[in-house]
Formats: structure tokens, C-alpha cells, sequence
């Protein structure tokens, strides 16, 4: 009577040849998994990104419209709080009860070099409004961080030189010296530095000038009295 015959086991090559296979579905099936977390990590990303944006857009243009025609009122002329550079701008606001105790705050809003990060900040103090000279922003001033990653902050504003009257024309100056008025408008264009430049935004301040005066002179365009 004869035994039957030993079943055929796999030789080396077959098995070398399946590990391989496997090796290969497993590689891709990690690289396709490392994408998917990559798009979504990136998506995520964007949208937070997006969404930042459209706070801190809607913040600034809240704040900026309510710039108070805020007054220095020893100070020859009574010149207004409110200050535009190509690349920052001060003004005076009311800062929301919400924050802090409230009341009207100076704010600068500018990019600072932080180490290797590029942020758009606000900083904010109180002034005093019976001091002899401009106020400024010391080392100590309160500061917000509104944005990371920025390159470039590019300011622009809408009005009439500084002493002329209402028949000429308004323009746009990357620069705001009128000590008496406010600009009649405000345009801020952010670039980040990856990514695309965020939407321009103009600004409307609603206040006029003589609404920080007791004494308007219409003639002159300048504040006799606070």
C-alpha cells in the first residue's frame, strides 16, 4: 500500500515574490493615506486661515468706521489722535466694555518682527488728552496679536490735503497729515507671506471731525475750542 503524496509547499523565489507584492501595496497604500492626511490637514488649515481673515476684516472695518475724532486739548490747534503711514495707522476708538473697562483707547495697527514671526498687530493705550505732546506707544503698550505670517501691510488713504477747502478734489495718498479731519475713507490691503494677498477692504470713518469740537470753524476746516 503506497502513502500519498506530500502536498507541494511554497518555494523560496514564490514566497520572495509575494513578500515583495506586498511590500509594494502596503507602500502604497501608506503614501495614499499620507496624502489624504496631508489634504486634509492643509484644508483645515485654509479654512481656519479663511476664517481669521474674515474676523479679523470684520473687526478692523467695526473699529475703523467708529474712529473718534479724539482731541489733544493742550496742545496749539487742537489736533486730532489720528495718524496714517503707508505702513500703519493710529487713531482713537472705543474699545468694547467687553475687553476691558471701555472708553476711548489710541490704537496703532502695524506688522512687528516677533523672533522669525511676521505679525499684524494692534496695540492700544490710553491717552491723555491734557498732555503737551502726541502720546506714543510704549514698550509696555497692550498689545493683540490679529494675524501671523504676514509680509506686508499697505495702507492708503482718501482726502483732501491738509488746509484746503471742500472744492478740491479728494485723492488718495499713501500718507495722512491733516491734523483737523479724518480721512474719508481708509484702505488696507494685507499680503501674507504664503498664500494669497487678502481681499482689499475700505474703511468709512462716520464720525466728522467737528463731533471731537465745541468751536468748528467751517471756513478753515479747523477746531477753534474743545
Amino acid at each position: 500500500m503506497k502513502l500519498a503524496a506530500a502536498s507541494r509547499g511554497f518555494t523560496l523565489v514564490e514566497l520572495t515574490i509575494a513578500l515583495v507584492l506586498m511590500a509594494a501595496i502596503a507602500a502604497l497604500l501608506y503614501g495614499s493615506l499620507s496624502l489624504s492626511v496631508r489634504t486634509w490637514d492643509g484644508g483645515e488649515a485654509k479654512m481656519q486661515q479663511v476664517a481669521d481673515l474674515r474676523t479679523t476684516q470684520t473687526y478692523l472695518r467695526a473699529q475703523l468706521a467708529a474712529a473718534y475724532p479724539q482731541r489733544m486739548r493742550k496742545i496749539q490747534g487742537f489736533p486730532l489722535l489720528f495718524a496714517g503711514e503707508r505702513d500703519e495707522v493710529r487713531y482713537a476708538a472705543a474699545l468694547p466694555s467687553r475687553v476691558a473697562e471701555g472708553g476711548v483707547y489710541f490704537f496703532r495697527l502695524a506688522v512687528v518682527k516677533n523672533g522669525d514671526r511676521s505679525l499684524l498687530v494692534q496695540e492700544r493705550t490710553i491717552p491723555d488728552v491734557n498732555a503737551l505732546d502726541m502720546p506714543d506707544f510704549p514698550p509696555d503698550a497692550d498689545r493683540s496679536i490679529l494675524a501671523e505670517g504676514i509680509a506686508e501691510l499697505r495702507i492708503a488713504y482718501f482726502g483732501r490735503p491738509a488746509g484746503t477747502a471742500d472744492s478740491v478734489a479728494p485723492a488718495w495718498v499713501d500718507r495722512w497729515d491733516d491734523k483737523q479731519r479724518l480721512p474719508m475713507l481708509v484702505r488696507i490691503d494685507v499680503k501674507p507671506e504664503k498664500g494669497p494677498a487678502w481681499p482689499t477692504f475700505v474703511v468709512e470713518p462716520r464720525r466728522a471731525p467737528e463731533a471731537g469740537c465745541s468751536a468748528w470753524d467751517p471756513n478753515s476746516q479747523t477746531c477753534t475750542g474743545v
